[in-house]
């Protein structure tokens, strides 16, 4: 049933096993800009309920084949129905039903005998609140797709296929502990065959640290990839200028508190030198082939915090049988179901009992560290990258 405008009237289901307040019930709304539906029973409610969705349910208590507090349960039980405003009928004198419908989850009461002037401004109030409910679901569906939306935009800002390099396995492992996340990674090609390896994590989570992501990940991306100035820079001088021009850009054009400690790396598979810069970062470790490791020590502060920092590079080797594992807090932070912090002594203990490879070494990692989370929500984004240079 509509309205002249066309607009659906709204649904009031009547729940009474006496035909005599249901005829009641019905005439007294047929002026009130409603389509009346009806039951005699709990499980006819339910039956209504499910094939016409109403925006409102009269519900009377006392009922044969299932009651209305067996009716009123199952509703709000219900992820479908328990949003839909429940008013429960009973006598004025029986307040301890009442009582017990209100706890069940009724969002009112009508009692007997019905007073016109009661029954119209509690449907009145029961409609509104089907409204805002309505309303309120509405935006957060359209919330819940822009949220998806960006979650497809942030993963096509990581790569997908990292460069086939002969001689060397790259594996990594990324998940967001919302819908978007603060962690990023990337790998790409330089001049010269040379190779940028990038692992950063701004600081909390959620749409602000994704949005701040999106910019660090591209200022870093676009100070490497551009070395065209005539300044002639090694490799060293051009990570040390990435990071400080990153850094003063954000700390000159942007305030905000979302700062990052980021790897910032260029490797160059013919001869395994890495030149780095550590900004801030949880200390990578170099594993040889012999399983001596090394963890790499910050060069410079997080970018974004002070305008004018510097930051030093430093080299090393990755000599045949190595790997280089680069990762996030979100992986030392997880936390238990009893709140206990997995901390980076696990994960250099894991790491000391021997990595095989880059990729098995990664594999392990995560299902160590699932492993302890077991049912507990993941705490922060949680990122991991191994190089393995080959042995031979």
């Amino acid at each position: 049933m509509s309205k002249p405008n066309g607009e659906t009237l709204p649904k009031v289901l009547i729940v009474d096993d006496e035909p005599f307040n249901v005829e009641y019930l019905v005439q007294e709304l047929e002026d009130f800009g409603v389509e009346s539906i009806t039951g005699a029973n709990g499980q006819e409610a339910l039956d209504q309920i499910e094939k016409e969705y109403p925006d409102v349910v009269l519900l009377d208590i006392m009922m044969p084949v299932m009651d209305g507090f067996e009716a009123l349960d199952k509703i709000k039980s219900s992820e479908t129905m328990r949003d839909i405003p429940v008013i429960v009928i009973s006598a004025m004198s029986d307040m301890e039903q009442i009582v017990k419908g209100i706890e069940l989850g009724a969002e009112d009461y009508l009692p007997k005998p019905f007073d016109p002037v009661l029954l119209r401004a509690r449907l009145k109030a029961s409609l509104e609140k089907k409204r805002l409910r309505d309303m309120e679901k509405t935006y957060f569906e359209g919330l819940e797709r822009e949220m998806e939306i960006g979650r497809e935009i942030q993963a096509g800002f990581l790569p997908r296929d990292f460069p086939q390099i002969k001689g060397w396995e790259i594996a990594h492992y990324f998940e967001a502990a919302r819908e978007v996340s603060g962690d990023f990674f990337d790998l790409f090609k330089l001049p010269e065959g040379k190779i940028a390896v990038v692992l950063g994590d701004v600081t909390d989570k959620g749409v602000g640290a994704a949005l701040y992501m999106a910019l660090y990940r591209s200022l870093i991306r676009v100070y490497l990839s551009n070395n065209s100035t005539g300044r002639d820079l090694s490799i060293a001088e051009l990570l040390a200028d990435a990071a400080k021009s990153t850094n003063d850009y954000i700390c000159q054009i942007h305030e905000s508190e979302k700062f990052l400690t980021a790897f910032i790396s260029v490797l160059d598979p013919a001869t395994g030198e890495l030149d780095y810069v550590s900004a801030g970062h949880d200390h990578p470790y170099l594993i040889n082939a012999e399983n001596m490791i090394t963890e790499l020590e910050p060069t410079g502060p997080a970018i974004g915090i002070m305008e004018g920092a510097e930051f030093a590079a430093k080299s090393i080797t990755l000599t045949p049988g190595a790997i280089l594992l680069l990762y996030s807090d979100g992986i030392t932070d997880v936390q238990s179901e009893q709140e206990e912090i997995f901390g980076a002594g696990n994960l250099l203990s894991l790491v000391s009992k021997g990595k095989g490879s880059a990729k098995t070494l990664v594999e392990t990692l995560v299902a160590e560290t699932k492993a302890f989370m077991g049912e507990a929500k993941q705490f922060d984004d949680m990122t991991l990258m191994a190089i393995g240079r080959d042995k031979t």
